[in-house]
């Protein structure tokens, strides 16, 4: 099923996130998350792609078995920093031949390993015009409540979003955010930039203390209100209270959100079905 027909049939959206993994003898333990994270009345689920390209072939086996082992709609990311067009289309023929209909098109991080990175694609937007020229794929895109690190300001980043939007993006997903208002600002703007496509907000619960610090690296410098900040100082050394009022923190956001009409949630689960869980029970009756 097409995520987009979802967002057309439902008012709000539940979706996850999960990663595959990156040697073999992971394979199990994520199966054994999607199992059950389906449990959940969740509409779809997405699979991530490695760094590089590292877990092309597994992001496509596990949405694959996402949706013949469960009939759940998976959501393949594919990134095209490190691949070329051959590359590109070798992967996306790979993926109808296993019934994914839904891509997340990302133009993707650098090599950690400075690794070779391909000029084919410059932007996710000319990956997003590409897969719809295949044909057949529901395409999302990825954006940034807070701009992108690489843009000069969110204006600009905005300006930038219209146009992967009018390639062919049928929805959005933003990166992690933990300041509600800036969601609020980001969509307003993308609404008067005629950007009219379904944002879904992506919620990260954090947990952990080391979590925490790595996390707000990598989502571009989140800001962090003062609530957030005082909760981490009263518990950063005492795990379980941290783990109990980091859950509690992403339910009091992502409440706020859907009063405020957002078109869906995004929870990264970071593979942990209990966290999910915990979360899902306490908003389940507001979808």
């Amino acid at each position: 099923m097409h995520i987009k027909d979802i967002f057309d049939s439902k008012k709000q959206v539940l979706s996850f996130e999960i990663f595959p993994p990156k040697q073999e003898s992971g394979t199990d333990s994520v199966k054994a998350a999607v199992d059950e994270l389906v449990k959940q009345p969740v509409d779809y689920i997405s699979v991530t792609y490695g760094a590089g390209g590292s877990t092309s072939k597994k992001t496509a086996d596990i949405a694959e078995y996402i949706q013949k082992r469960h009939g759940m709609t998976s959501l393949a990311h594919l990134s095209c920093i490190t691949a070329g067009k051959d590359s590109i289309k070798e992967m996306l023929d790979d993926m109808q031949a296993r019934g994914i209909e839904n891509i997340l098109a990302l133009r993707g991080d650098m090599p950690k390993d400075g690794g070779p990175v391909m000029t084919d694609y410059r932007y996710a937007s000319e990956l997003v015009t590409d897969i719809k020229k295949h044909g057949g794929f529901c395409v999302g895109g990825a954006c940034y409540p807070e701009c992108h690190p690489d843009s000069p300001d969110i204006e600009k980043d905005v300006d930038n979003l219209k146009i992967k939007v009018d390639a062919g993006c049928d929805f959005l997903v933003t990166q992690m955010f933990f300041d509600n208002d800036k969601f609020y600002e980001f969509r307003d703007l993308a609404a008067k930039k005629g950007i009219s496509v379904p944002i879904t907000a992506g919620i990260m619960p954090l947990t952990q203390a080391s979590q925490i610090k790595r996390m707000c690296i990598l989502s571009g410098g989140a800001s962090m209100p003062s609530k957030f900040t005082r909760m981490f100082a009263k518990y950063e050394n005492n795990p379980e209270a941290l783990k109990q009022a980091g859950i509690a923190y992403a339910v009091d956001q992502i409440t706020e959100l859907l009063s405020n009409d957002v078109d869906g949630i995004h929870i990264y689960t970071m593979n942990r079905p209990e966290t999910a869980q915990k979360i899902v029970s306490a908003i389940n009756s507001l979808f």
